[in-house]
C-alpha cells in the first residue's frame, strides 16, 4: 500500500456513498514510525498526521513544522490532564476527550492561553471496560457539558471492538453526532476505513497501511 493507494480508495468509497470527493480527511498515523518514513510522506505533500503520545509528538513535530509548511498534527491517544497544556500548544485537534475532569482542565487552560484545538469526544461504542471513552448513553450529557464550558467540540471519535462488525459502531457514532448537531466523525482505521467513509467519516486514521508495519522493538 502507498499513500496514493489509500487516497484513491477513500475517493472511490466517497463516490460509491454519494459523498463529495474530498469530504474525508486522511490522518496519517505516524506514532512510533521512524522519522525518515514520516519525512517521505511529508515529501509526497501530505500534511495531516496523528500521534498517540504528547511526548513523542513534542520530540518530532516542531522540527518538521519548521521545514514543511501547513502541517497539522492531531492527538489520537489518551490525554492525561497534566499533559493538557502541552497538548494545547502542540496539536490542531484532540480526538480523545473522554471525561469531565479532562474537559474542565482543557476549558481552564483554553481561557488562560487564549487558544484551544478542535476537540472530538471519544465514545466507547462497544462499552468495553478496558477502553477509554464515554458510554453511548452518557454521550449527549457529556457533549452538553463540554459546550457549557465553551469548548470547541467538533465531533466524535470511536475505536470499535476488534471482534465486532465496525459498521455497527460507525452507524451508532453517526447517530449520536447527528442528534447533537456535530458534523465531525473520526472513525475508521487501516482495516475498515472504506466502511467508515460509507457511513460518513470526516476523518479516517490510517498508519501501517501508509508507513509500513510499526517496529515496537
Amino acid at each position: 500500500m502507498s499513500l496514493a493507494d489509500i487516497k484513491a480508495r477513500i475517493h472511490k468509497a466517497e463516490e460509491a456513498a454519494g459523498r463529495p470527493v474530498g469530504a474525508t480527511k486522511l490522518i496519517a498515523v505516524s506514532k512510533v514510525q521512524p522519522n525518515d518514513r514520516v519525512e517521505a510522506v511529508l515529501e509526497e505533500g501530505h500534511r495531516l498526521f496523528g500521534e498517540n503520545k504528547v511526548q513523542e509528538a513534542a520530540g518530532k513535530w516542531p522540527d518538521f513544522r519548521a521545514r514543511f509548511e501547513g502541517v497539522e498534527v492531531h492527538l489520537l491517544g489518551p490525554l492525561q490532564t497534566n499533559k493538557a497544556r502541552q497538548a494545547i500548544e502542540l496539536f490542531e485537534a484532540i480526538h480523545s476527550v473522554d471525561r469531565p475532569k479532562l474537559a474542565k482542565t482543557l476549558a481552564r487552560l483554553a481561557q488562560e492561553m487564549g487558544q484551544c484545538p478542535e476537540l472530538f469526544i471519544q465514545v466507547n461504542t462497544g462499552e468495553e471496560p478496558q477502553k477509554a471513552g464515554v458510554l453511548p448513553a452518557e454521550a449527549d450529557a457529556f457533549v452538553a457539558e463540554c459546550r457549557a464550558l465553551d469548548l470547541p467540540v467538533k465531533g466524535l471519535m470511536c475505536i470499535p471492538p476488534v471482534d465486532e462488525e465496525p459498521s455497527l459502531h460507525f452507524a451508532l457514532l453517526g447517530k449520536i453526532a447527528a442528534r447533537n448537531g456535530l458534523d465531525g466523525l473520526s472513525m475508521g482505521m487501516s482495516g475498515d476505513f472504506e466502511r467508515a467513509v460509507a457511513l460518513g467519516a470526516t476523518h479516517v486514521r490510517v498508519g501501517s497501511a501508509i508507513f509500513g508495519a510499526r517496529d515496537y522493538g
